[in-house]
């Protein structure tokens, strides 16, 4: 059975102080210019406290030290919120040394996407709901400024709660800034967002019910990676039964014969069949390293699409799926409750998150 989830006991408030760590790369270490701009920005526009714990910049922490930072947070009464960095590649590796009893008698909301799928799958394994998005050197050090639509849902799951409409957006951009550029970082009025695309809105794939659920999923390959080590997926796949799968892909732009290849691992685990509904983020298509054309760049999306769709008519042919749902790697991101409830409309074509 799902467990109990529970979220935050308080709405935060100006002044509020929040954890900030780094339970994966060490970005702010690499990055300073980064790093600090985000906390000026945490602090002047959403009037939140940052207190930074031992290894939020130090490189080279252990996974062990990484974990106690993570420990110490949850356990201190005066912190009200917990926010990533950024994600990378190996917190999976810090959470045996996490302190489950401890972190379930003090649930404070999470934030982080990306590897931060670890720290968040693990949470509602606890029973805590965490949320999808909101790592600081993304979005609050955003080129440009914050971006008004992902605010307005970080601000919704910080501060006021309640039902929240998700929109599609007319434009979205993935071309990266480097954040080796010192000079550029070092005024942030110049900063420049990355170029944008035109967006021709949600995909609907059998909209013909409405499913109110809580959420499960995320990052397709770190979900992948806890399928491989079974510590952090329950063995019986019917507690999962009802809830709205998340889905979506990494910067590394996995081609789409992997995508079909983990969904298929998970289908022949009785996974797949548990969701009546699904929401696919956008997939990032390029990153600093690759930009492909634009027409390529559909046809990744394209393919990506066919091959999500290819394995759900194998393992739950009657599941709804939204493609395209600005919840990934692309920017805007909407913050969306990890364990909360969202309800998807298909006949009305509407997504509300419910904030609680």
């Amino acid at each position: 059975m799902l467990p109990n989830l529970r979220g935050s006991p308080t709405r935060l408030r100006p002044g509020s102080r929040v954890a900030i760590v780094s339970p994966s790369s060490p970005g702010p270490g690499v990055f300073p210019h980064v790093h600090e701009l985000a906390m000026k920005r945490l602090q002047l526009e959403l009037q939140l406290t940052p207190v930074e714990y031992p290894t939020t910049r130090q490189i080279g922490a252990t996974p062990r030290e990484r974990a106690i930072d993570i420990n110490a947070a949850f356990a201190d009464q005066s912190i009200e919120a917990i926010m990533a960095t950024i994600g990378g590649d190996d917190q999976i590796t810090i959470l045996p040394f996490l302190d489950a009893d401890l972190i379930a008698k003090n649930p404070k909301p999470f934030f982080g996407y990306s590897d931060n799928t670890n720290l968040l799958n693990y949470l509602w394994n606890v029973g805590i709901i965490g949320y999808h998005g909101g790592s600081t050197m993304v979005h609050l050090a955003r080129p440009g400024g914050l971006h008004p639509l992902s605010t307005a849902s970080l601000r919704a799951a910080l501060f006021t709660g309640g039902d929240f409409e998700l929109q599609p957006v007319t434009e979205f951009s993935e071309d990266e800034q480097d954040w080796n550029d010192y000079k550029a970082w070092a005024d942030p009025d110049g900063l420049q967002p990355s170029p944008v695309q035109s967006s021709v809105g949600w995909h609907w794939h059998q909209p013909d019910r409405v499913v109110t659920g809580p959420t499960w999923g995320g990052n397709q390959e770190i979900l992948d990676w806890n399928l491989a080590v079974s510590r952090w997926i329950r063995n019986d796949m019917a507690d999962y039964s009802g809830c709205v799968l998340l889905l979506e892909t990494s910067e590394e732009m996995p081609s789409s014969t992997y995508v079909f290849r983990t969904l298929r691992n998970a289908g022949e685990r009785g996974l797949l069949a548990q969701f009546p509904a699904v929401l696919v983020g956008r997939p990032k298509a390029s990153n600093i390293e690759v930009r492909l054309g634009q027409e390529e760049r559909v046809q990744y999306r394209r393919k990506q699409r066919e091959a999500i769709l290819n394995a759900f008519s194998i393992y739950n042919p009657a599941a709804m799926i939204v493609f395209d749902v600005d919840f990934g790697h692309t920017d805007p991101q909407w913050i969306l409750p990890y364990g909360g409830f969202i309800t998807v409309n298909g006949p009305e074509r509407r997504i509300i998150v419910h904030y609680g």
